[in-house]
């Protein structure tokens, strides 16, 4: 076959996502650094995996959303069979030794559903009156991938949205690889360092990035109803032990990055600011090209309030574009590297402090602001 028939053949189409729901009720780290890190590695070595990706999630019990694309369809059987292989080898070696507590943890799940899903999604999934069920420990499950399309702006945010997906996934890997990611001040300190790159790359304004955490801390705070006086003051105390810090270290990550100089910037910070960067770009230019499709109520708000008359456009306002998706961007690493919606509600906090000190209705909206555009990813 000569090179110019050669040329003109389509492109062999990749394979259909495998979605690996691995139940496992304790500390998920070892589980990703032991067993879905070489299993990637593996994958890619012997040439079969076009993409890949992985979330925390807690329907029906903890567990890892693993999510493998072979490069062709024809490579899935053995895809499946290394993944498969692979996994059971590490419940075997390594089991998860909590039992879950069913009586207390359904009645929690319960509550998340209720938090997360309408009552029409619950009736569909386990009938009027049935409990969400819990998978047993230890045990792996194929379920079906449901994109979100509404989202990440249709299928060319949900395309963006997943190449964006596996660079977060393989930096969370190589920092439980490499970090100490075991102790929970470790955890928080990058968490911070990863929100602050990220908003600064999609903002690059300083009271834009504080609007953008006030609404990011009152989403979690007040969704999931975590306003105690116990707990804000803790906040407001802990702020004060770390100010100067944090407030040094924002600055030297703004001026890198809004400076074109990310190489002043040092190892996983220095990789994050330049895939940033690069996501930025890719948003714009998907924005300008109208390829991002969103709900939109009257008066043009973007994940309008439920209930709410909506239809579907695209949003071409690079500007606009970015700040919807900054949200489940930013929230879906967090998941990644194990930083709850409390550490979020509380890293959000120190964020914008460190951007209004001085203004003592720091965490107060401005009437300008605006709202908050996704809401808790469901995948």
């Amino acid at each position: 076959m000569d090179a110019t028939t050669t040329a003109t053949e389509p492109a062999v189409a990749e394979g259909q996502w495998e979605a690996i729901h691995i139940f496992y009720a304790s500390d998920p780290k070892p589980l990703l650094g032991e067993c879905v890190a070489p299993l990637v590695e593996d994958l890619r070595g012997r040439g079969l995996l076009a993409r890949y990706f992985f979330i925390n999630y807690w329907l029906e019990g903890p567990h890892v959303r693993l999510r493998l694309k072979p490069i062709t369809e024809e490579a899935a059987p053995e895809v499946r069979r290394i993944a498969e292989e692979a996994i059971d080898a590490f419940l075997a070696r390594r089991p998860a030794l909590y039992e879950v507590d069913s009586d207390f943890l359904t009645g929690f799940y319960d509550d998340m559903f209720r938090l997360e899903y309408s009552e029409e999604e619950r009736v569909a999934r386990y009938g009027t009156d049935g409990r969400m069920p819990l998978r047993p420990n230890n045990s792996r499950h194929y379920i079906e991938y449901e994109p979100e399309y509404d989202k990440y702006g249709g299928p060319h945010g949900v395309e963006l949205a997943e190449w964006h997906f596996e660079h977060s996934s393989d930096l969370v890997l190589r920092l439980i690889d490499r970090a100490n990611l075991h102790l929970r001040p470790s955890t928080l300190g990058i968490a911070t360092q990863l929100m602050t790159i990220m908003s600064i790359s999609f903002l690059a304004d300083r009271d834009r990035i504080a609007d953008f955490m006030v609404r990011y801390h009152h989403f979690w705070h007040d969704w999931f109803k975590l306003s105690t006086g116990e707990r804000d003051t803790a906040y407001k105390e802990n702020y004060e032990e770390v100010a100067v810090d944090l407030r040094r270290r924002f600055d030297e990550i703004f001026t890198a990055i809004t400076e074109d100089r990310p190489d002043r910037l040092t190892g996983f910070s220095q990789s994050w600011a330049e895939h940033c960067a690069r996501l930025r770009e890719r948003v714009v230019d998907h924005a300008e090209r109208g390829l991002l499709v969103f709900p939109v109520a009257d008066g043009g708000r973007a994940w309008p309030a439920a209930g709410a008359e909506v239809r579907r456009e695209p949003i071409t306002d690079p500007a606009a574009a970015l700040r919807i998706l900054l949200t489940p961007y930013m929230h879906m690493t967090n998941n990644r590297l194990g930083a709850n919606v409390v550490d979020e509600s509380y890293l959000s906090y120190l964020l914008l402090r460190s951007l209004r000190d001085d203004d003592p209705t720091a965490d107060e909206p401005s009437s300008d602001a605006p709202s908050m555009d996704a809401t808790a990813d469901r995948r």
